[in-house]
């Protein structure tokens, strides 16, 4: 049912976000030098990697500086990339990834594997899973960027901080899983985004 859900609204939402998709891709040329999109490689289900996309925000060459993303206003994003981060415009593109099966509409967020590799094995069960678009890590932590801009060292902080705390929530998630609790969380992201 899961998947059915998932094909069914990614189909829908690339079909019906069609036009905005053509706005946001002009403003994004008009805005910076660079691509449309941003591809990233990701961790998935059963630690397999997939390629993730979203609609760059960040001036071309930004993310040989770092992983993360630091503050409210970091330098390395550009005007428009401001605007798609602060109401997760950017993140639209992974309906392909949806449509694909690479990901589900609710799930853990997928990380990249510089920090998959520092999961202990209870913490590698969230691979036991797809990844998703939103989850209760994305809720709780939907302004990371700004409590990584606070700390004195962002890395340290969101791995001996953040990403234990994501992580525990995400496995919360996979011990509570099903269509009502999918439901809640998509209905408790769009009141946390607009």
């Amino acid at each position: 049912m899961k998947r059915c859900f998932d094909i069914f609204f990614s189909f829908t939402g690339l079909l019906l976000l069609s036009p905005a998709f053509i706005i946001i891709s002009f403003l994004i040329i008009i805005d910076s030098r660079g691509g449309i999109f941003y591809r990233q490689i990701r961790v998935g289900r059963n630690n397999i990697d997939f390629r993730l996309y979203k609609f760059r925000s960040m001036k071309r060459g930004s993310s040989k500086a770092g992983l993360l993303t630091v503050g409210g206003k970091d330098s390395r994003i550009s005007r428009v990339g401001y605007f798609l981060r602060k109401y997760k415009l950017d993140e639209l593109p992974q309906l392909l990834n949806i449509l694909k099966g690479d990901m589900s509409f609710v799930g853990p967020r997928p990380e990249v594997r510089k920090y998959v590799d520092l999961y202990n094995e209870n913490q590698k069960k969230v691979l036991d899973v797809k990844p998703g678009l939103t989850d209760y890590a994305s809720l709780e932590y939907i302004n990371e960027n700004e409590i990584l801009g606070k700390a004195e060292n962002p890395e340290k902080f969101y791995i001996e901080e953040i990403m234990p705390a994501k992580l525990k929530l995400n496995l919360k998630y996979i011990s509570e899983k099903g269509f009502i609790t999918d439901l809640k969380i998509i209905l408790k992201t769009f009141r946390k985004i607009f």
